[in-house]
């Protein structure tokens, strides 16, 4: 079967179960669910939170592990009228405590190990707090407005308090529909969704998995070697990931039963760097790779052809179906190619704004050419004369070194080139004379730094070369699974202040 046409007409979203009813939907140790058992629970669920009293469009939050009910509710919640709120599993109780009140939850939906988590106070008082999902009589599908809300996905907040991005119907439905489309997803595929639920790709992987009656197998791991074993326990055809998973995964053996049902491996929340491509073609030579950039606001904006990846492995490609990319300067015009530009978002993938911020909002849901609203999402790239997109950096993340601009991921990749460590970030400090310098906080052995500074020393101008290298065995990342930026920044700075 081909991979289905794109269809600009979205649907509810509860409408994403279409495969064959005896087909599977979900596989874990329980045996699973076929698309007809799914169907039965999201209506049954949907009729139990229907029959809790909420009134019409009230958030209902879940913070719970990849349980059948954490895989469920995404379609259940909108089913019964209501918005969902999933909560990352790996948010500690402060966090948490933020989303309940900010998103005016209704009811925080979890199980008994994290509510014996959360101390008084953390549940608001009108928060009705559930450890145990009930079933209901079955609600039909629903006939939902395609443009009413069905979710809001708090971002990591890496930079401050975890903001809430509303989504519709239409956000979701169609975000499924693009990416099963370029993905060319069928039937007969098996995804490991290794990614949280609460991330909108790990959502995503549902959704665009189930809309051509493909197979998810949602996983709780705690090693790379879980990963590995659970490809090969399911056949899983398609694994998704960000860069810190693909370098674990890089560092673990794969015996042959593991590599061989592996046909494409996509790639979201921070971009391939040449040697991440390198490694992954080498293990996976049959398996097509593809690296895509998107922002949760938009939802997934542009992706890489994987015949292209070879030959273009720094490149993010063009938009996906739905999503229509500009490159803007400052002043709303368009960047000529290969002037570095602002990439701006629109669209029907384009979210609703964030929950009650009208502020944040305004700044970042702004008009554009063409378009009363769209999203300024902040990241620089550049549009190649072979029509490719390339990341440049963030406008927040850029560093200035007597007075040339550095893109991090500059430095970053050249600093993992040449193996002697294996995750980098580059960060800008306050310095008097030059504006900033730069630290290179690296996971390795410090045992290497004189051999890395020597090859730096040949392969980057004096203005790129770091002041200070910080090493570590491991870099911390954020709830989901990326690198801590923010935080690794705000370490270095604060030791700087002190210093």
């Amino acid at each position: 079967m081909t991979a289905m046409s794109p269809e600009p007409v979205a649907l509810p979203i509860d409408h994403v179960l279409r495969g064959a009813p005896d087909a599977p939907a979900l596989l874990d140790r329980d045996g699973g669910l076929s698309f007809a058992e799914a169907e039965e629970q999201v209506a049954r669920l949907a009729g139990w939170l229907a029959g809790q009293g909420f009134e019409p469009g009230a958030r209902v939050a879940s913070w719970l592990p990849k349980t059948r009910i954490a895989a469920l509710m995404p379609l259940a919640a909108p089913r019964a009228g209501l918005v969902h709120v999933p909560i990352n599993p790996l948010l500690k109780r402060a966090q948490v405590a933020h989303i309940l009140a900010d998103s005016g939850a209704a009811m925080l939906l979890t199980h008994a190990p994290r509510a014996a988590t959360l101390e008084p106070g953390d549940v608001p008082a009108d928060t009705r707090l559930t450890v145990e999902a009930g079933e209901g009589d079955a609600l039909p599908r629903s006939q939902a407005d395609p443009d009413m809300l069905a979710a809001i996905l708090y971002t990591s907040g890496s930079t401050g308090r975890p903001k809430g991005v509303m989504l519709s119907h239409a956000n979701l439905w169609l975000g499924a529909v693009a990416v099963a489309h370029y993905l060319r997803l069928t039937p007969d595929d098996r995804v490991l969704g290794v990614l949280p639920f609460s991330f909108d790709y790990g959502q995503n992987q549902l959704f665009s998995t189930w809309v051509v009656g493909g197979a998810v197998a949602p996983l709780d791991y705690l090693t790379p070697r879980d990963v590995v074993k659970a490809v090969a326990r399911h056949g899983a055809t398609t694994l998704a990931g960000v860069p810190p998973l693909w370098t674990q995964l890089l560092a673990t053996e794969w015996p042959e039963e593991a590599v061989a049902p592996i046909r494409r491996l996509t790639n979201s929340g921070g971009a391939l760097t040449p040697s991440l491509v390198r490694g992954l073609r080498r293990l996976f030579p049959a398996a097509d790779l593809y690296a895509m950039y998107g922002l949760t606001e938009a939802f997934r904006s542009t992706y890489l052809d994987p015949a292209r990846i070879d030959a273009n492995p720094d490149a993010i490609g063009g938009a996906i179906p739905f999503a229509e990319i500009m490159v803007l300067r400052p002043d709303g015009s368009p960047a000529a190619a290969g002037e570095p530009g602002e990439l701006v978002h629109a669209g029907p993938l384009v979210a609703q704004g964030y929950w009650r911020d009208a502020e944040r909002t305004a700044q970042r849901f702004r008009p554009a050419p063409g378009h009363d609203r769209a999203v300024w999402s902040g990241d620089k790239v550049v549009l190649g004369a072979d029509g490719l997109l390339r990341f440049v950096g963030r406008d927040d993340e850029m560093i200035k070194v007597a007075g040339n601009r550095i893109s991090p991921q500059e430095i970053e990749e050249a600093a993992l080139s040449g193996g002697e460590a294996r995750e980098a970030v580059a960060i800008g400090v306050p310095d008097p004379v030059q504006g900033q310098t730069i630290v290179l906080v690296l996971a390795g052995d410090a045992a290497s730094e004189p051999a890395l500074r020597t090859r730096l020393k040949a392969e980057l101008p004096n203005f790129m070369q770091p002041a200070r290298i910080v090493w570590h065995d491991e870099l911390p990342r954020n709830a989901n699974g990326k690198l801590d930026r923010s935080g690794l920044r705000r370490t270095v700075l604060d030791k700087d202040m002190t210093a």
